[in-house]
């Protein structure tokens, strides 16, 4: 049975999507970095889930 307390991958999604907002505004575009975060923070969330399973 898998224990929901020690689940933490659905965290990548919002923790890639600030980084990428931050690093948008950094460089002078928001947009498409946040873009890249929400991305990035879905890919990292699918390897952990995937780690996970084994």
């Amino acid at each position: 049975m898998k224990d929901k307390k020690n689940d933490f991958s659905g965290i990548a999604i919002p923790a890639f999507l600030l980084i990428g907002i931050g690093y948008g505004l950094l460089v002078g575009n928001v947009a498409a970095w946040t873009l890249i975060g929400l991305g990035l923070g879905f890919v990292i969330m699918l390897i952990i889930k995937s780690i996970n399973r084994r």
